[in-house]
């Protein structure tokens, strides 16, 4: 009578899947020890610590690494890109400036604060299809062939009657001053060419020249003007 072939067993009980080969924790009666609780000061220390130390990185380290060469390299700019008139600062040419004198060029309609407040950054944020945006136009549209004498069907470009996203841009498009040059020369008392050729000398083409718009620095037009014309008069806001 042949013995069973105990190789062949222990090959076949290797097999078996290890929870039925051996008892579980559970079944066994052991308990796995829990890590103990953190104390709250160790969870508080790296939160507590953590506020000082990025304010010193972020609003110290950073700015200072970023600033330092900015005011090496592009000190004009790091200084906010200042036009000085008489070695008096009369604007920035990165911001707009509230101005309805007749005899200037007049910037784009803002929604900064009460106009080109520069501590109220903003646009309107009305849709095209919102009832306001479309009776503000039509009122700008109104005021704008008004003031610079067109019939009242005339075409105007959008960014006479828009606002921008800033409320800031201190630029408006050459069609835009084209359209303002015959009441700047009555008022001014100037030829049409005359006012015609400055705006030209201070339109701006494309960035790289691919880049945004053609576009016109106001303040700066209206500064060419009142060197030509020698105005003494005193002139708010420039």
């Amino acid at each position: 009578m042949t013995q069973p072939d105990e190789t062949a067993s222990e090959a076949n009980d290797s097999w078996l899947p290890p929870s039925s080969a051996e008892p579980s924790q559970e079944e066994s009666g052991v308990v796995p020890p829990q890590a103990a609780p953190t104390p709250l000061r160790d969870q508080l220390r790296p939160a507590l610590l953590s506020v000082p130390v990025l304010t010193l990185l972020t609003g110290v380290v950073f700015p200072l690494i970023l600033a330092t060469p900015a005011r090496l390299l592009f000190p004009h700019q790091a200084d906010g890109s200042l036009i000085v008139r008489d070695q008096v600062v009369v604007g920035s040419r990165l911001i707009g400036q509230a101005d309805a004198r007749p005899g200037d060029f007049h910037p784009r309609p803002s929604a900064a604060g009460d106009g080109y407040d520069a501590t109220a950054s903003g646009g309107t944020n009305l849709g095209p299809a919102n009832h306001r945006l479309r009776e503000d136009v039509r009122k700008l549209a109104e005021a704008y062939r008004q003031s610079n004498e067109m019939p009242g069907h005339a075409p105007i470009p959008i960014d006479a009657v828009t606002r921008s996203g800033s409320g800031l841009d201190p630029h408006i498009s050459p069609s835009n001053a084209a359209l303002q040059i015959t009441r700047i020369a009555r008022v001014r008392n100037l030829s049409e060419e005359t006012v015609r050729r400055i705006v030209a000398a201070h339109t701006e083409g494309r960035q790289f020249g691919v880049l945004g718009s053609p576009r016109v620095s106001v303040l700066e037009l209206n500064l060419a003007l009142d060197q030509m014309t020698a105005s003494s008069a005193p002139n708010p806001g420039r």
